[in-house]
């Protein structure tokens, strides 16, 4: 697939998401774990991006690891987060843009090392990279991110 085909396919399948539930919920004090918030914000921005962005080039992209991605994400959520297919949908899509188009990382980001992801000297890094990779059907594997080390 090509990187232009598969932008079209994401906004063609998030085009209906009522994105402002999202960008209240990163604001909503009623949602007490800032994790929650930040992730809200993350994903809102990123679902802004998707539609603001002009790819300078059009690639080509692995159909069989889209497929592969989408598989983990369904299976990820059959797991731990099976009656939420709303939210489902949105996250598996952003999570194409992220991986294979704007290659940023899954989840949100800082510029320092006291956020577990963070970016530095143009290079993103994951605290918790190491321990979830393991995890059966892991979605770090698609991450940009590198491993973290104290020698960073």
């Amino acid at each position: 697939m090509r990187a232009l085909s598969l932008l079209k396919e994401i906004r063609e399948k998030i085009k209906d998401y009522n994105i402002d539930y999202l960008k209240n919920k990163a604001i909503d004090e009623r949602y007490n774990d800032p994790i929650i918030r930040e992730l809200a914000r993350y994903n809102s921005e990123i679902y802004d991006e998707i539609y603001n962005i002009e790819l300078s080039e059009d690639f080509k992209i692995n159909d069989s690891k889209i497929q592969k991605l989408k598989n983990d994400i369904d299976l990820y959520f059959s797991k731990y987060n099976f009656h939420d297919e709303e939210n489902q949908n949105l996250i598996k899509y952003i999570s194409l843009y992220l991986v294979f188009i704007a290659l940023k990382p899954l989840h949100p980001y800082g510029y320092s090392k006291k956020f577990n992801v963070f970016l530095k000297n143009n290079v993103f890094y994951c605290k918790g990279r190491t321990n979830f990779i393991k995890e059966e059907n892991s979605l770090c594997k698609y991450c940009c991110c590198k491993k973290y080390s104290l020698l960073i």
